[in-house]
């Protein structure tokens, strides 16, 4: 499947937890004041690639720990962002992705992809909260979920490094 791309970044220790790799999405609608990623806006911008060559570079590196979607705005390429998580989870690594949309405001359509998500952090960056203390993002607003537990308790718990 293809998926439109601003870059990847094999090794990344920035963009989550652990040793990553880094598909950063081409295609963002919210143009957020003092994006970090402003070249991903343009949705015809970036490179055309297919799903299954991310996934053999993915395959190559032993010592990952996970994958990173991350914009531009994943959410705009469901499909081939649920491919690329879908196989990060059956080789046994977890999925963080960033996203402009609050958990609660997740499209419908998203579903499957979001089961395949570890970590979600969400919310549009707001230059007003920027705060460059805080843990893998750049607004307080921005909230780090575990995905797996607000799924079962049906409530947004927060991602801690503590038994995270």
């Amino acid at each position: 499947m293809l998926i439109r791309i601003a870059g990847l970044v094999p090794e990344s220790f920035v963009d989550g937890d652990g040793i990553r790799f880094a598909i950063f999405m081409q295609g963002c609608l919210r143009r957020c004041e003092g994006c970090h990623n402003p070249e991903t806006h343009s949705l015809d911008g970036g490179t055309l690639i297919d799903t299954e060559k991310i996934i053999a570079e993915i395959k190559r590196n032993k010592l990952l720990t996970g994958i990173t979607l991350t914009g531009g705005e994943p959410f705009l390429q469901i499909d081939a962002s649920n491919e690329l998580a879908s196989a990060a989870k059956n080789l046994g690594l977890n999925v963080w992705c960033y996203t402009g949309y609050t958990f609660e405001t997740l499209p419908v359509d998203a579903a499957q992809l979001i089961e395949n998500i570890d970590v979600l952090i969400d919310g549009a960056f707001d230059i007003t909260q920027r705060d460059l203390d805080l843990q893998f993002r750049g607004s307080r607003n921005q909230r780090l979920i575990d995905v797996k537990k607000t799924l079962a308790q049906n409530k947004i718990v927060l991602w801690s490094e503590i038994g995270g």
